[in-house]
């Protein structure tokens, strides 16, 4: 089978889903393929996915879209800065206390820039810099892997996500861990600002910059 000459359109790729849905507009639940894993946190007998909606009309826009109206061109908020655990001239990492993993931490460029856009210069610190958290995040005793995601469907400057996969808990590995993550029992803020200031100073003896805010008298 050849190749088409132009790249699938949303609506050609969208029809594809549609012709596999049932008569109430529901795909089946794929069986063979992530419900299938023992990491799988549901149950399959009472499982089934919603129907499917129309196609949008268009992507909608994110928060922070015109760089004037995102975060980064106003002044700085104080509950935000109150999560922050290392920074530089250049990026800031903060803490998601709200999450109850071991770790949850959020890194971003001071200055408005998506993933596509990086600057050279930036692009390679945040490869550097992804190494350093996820080596120091794997040290944590209760963790047993780092994650890394980037979403962007939310806000247009750029946030990556590194999460903690609790240490031996088998059941948590994966792309599951998310939905394992909003029936856990929620981590005292303390244990959480340990786990953050041990990351952060394994990051200050990696490349520099400040430790957390927490801290700061």
């Amino acid at each position: 089978m050849s190749a088409p000459d132009a790249p699938e359109t949303a609506e050609e790729y969208y029809a594809r889903i549609e012709a596999a849905t049932d008569g109430e507009r529901r795909l089946a639940v794929a069986v063979d393929d992530m419900p299938g894993w023992d990491i799988f946190p549901f149950e399959l007998d009472s499982l089934r996915i919603k129907p499917l909606e129309p196609l949008a009309d268009a992507e909608p826009p994110r928060r922070g879209e015109d760089p004037h109206d995102c975060w980064c061109a106003h002044e700085p908020d104080p509950a935000n800065e109150a999560r922050r655990v290392w920074s530089n001239e250049r990026w800031t990492l903060s803490l998601n206390t709200s999450m109850r993993l071991p770790i949850s931490l959020s890194l971003g460029p001071r200055d408005h820039h998506d993933l596509g856009d990086l600057p050279d210069d930036l692009a390679s610190e945040l490869g550097r810099l992804t190494v350093a958290l996820s080596h120091a995040i794997e040290q944590l005793p209760s963790v047993g892997r780092s994650q890394v995601a980037k979403y962007g469907d939310g806000g247009a400057h750029l946030h990556l996500f590194f999460f903690g996969r609790p240490a031996r808990i088998l059941q948590m590995r994966g792309s599951p861990l998310l939905d394992w993550e909003e029936n856990l029992p929620a981590v005292p803020l303390e244990v959480l600002q340990a786990n953050a200031t041990f990351v952060a100073r394994h990051l200050q003896g990696v490349v520099g910059g400040d430790g957390p805010a927490w801290l700061e008298s």
